[in-house]
């Protein structure tokens, strides 16, 4: 696709720890999203993580070649875009391990 695309993320280690902060937090009900407070395009994720494993990320995938090897499911899962945000999450007090991804990526891969 062209990149643009916006997609939210969170480490695993922040996924583990706002579970605690929920099962802690019985005031906090309802969905939450449990997501880094810094969503990345599809770009810059892919440019970030190219980085941390020190290769190159050269070619953008076209979009009708993952059409075409995907059917419905690229458009659905890898052409769309959603720019979400930890809003209840961060407005109840909780603070991200890693609310950046060039952060998260190198806590995983260390």
């Amino acid at each position: 696709g062209n990149g643009r695309q916006y997609m939210s993320w969170v480490s695993i280690t922040d996924a583990c720890r706002a579970a605690d902060f929920l099962l802690a937090t019985p005031a906090l009900s309802g969905p939450v999203n449990v997501v880094a407070p810094v969503p990345v395009t599809n770009a810059q994720f892919t440019r970030d993580f190219a980085h941390a494993l020190h290769r190159p990320a050269i070619f953008p995938a076209p979009a009708f070649t993952l059409r075409l090897a995907f059917g419905q499911l690229a458009d659905e899962m890898l052409l769309s875009s959603a720019r979400v945000l930890p809003a209840r999450l961060t407005a109840a007090g909780f603070h991200f391990t890693h609310p950046t991804l060039p952060a998260a990526l190198t806590a995983l891969l260390k």
